[in-house]
């Protein structure tokens, strides 16, 4: 558990000072820089709450990962599928594109293990 945890805590801050470096002085829309923050302080707050793990804790630390593997999916695979349209960042584009990737991949696997782990711990309760 503790290693989903601090993966979580890990994404969550790496999505939000990512945001804040990629969009300093770009003139971005705020709404464009806040939604990292919506999906990062769930995986942040979830991480560290699952010290303690309850079913409800389980189903929300599961769902910050899903959230954020959502929110990840299109930011990757548009900048993948048309790597020429300009985006307004202080990451070069492929560099960018590397990192959200990342992100994704890590949001899918955090999705994953915290599933596994809530369907472990509640067959070792039963």
């Amino acid at each position: 558990m503790r290693f989903w945890r601090i993966v979580a805590i890990s994404l969550g801050l790496f999505l939000m000072i990512g945001e804040v470096i990629r969009s300093w002085g770009q003139g971005r829309n705020l709404l464009f820089v806040m939604d990292d923050f919506l999906i990062g302080i769930p995986l942040v707050i979830t991480g560290i709450l699952m010290s303690k793990p309850t079913v409800a804790r389980h189903c929300a630390f599961s769902a910050s990962f899903a959230a954020c593997a959502g929110m990840l999916y299109p930011s990757f695979f548009g900048k993948l599928l048309d790597s020429s349209a300009p985006v307004q960042s202080n990451i070069a584009t492929g560099c960018l594109t590397a990192l959200i990737g990342l992100a994704f991949l890590f949001s899918i696997l955090g999705l994953a293990g915290s599933i596994y782990l809530a369907a472990k711990d509640s067959t070792n309760a039963a």
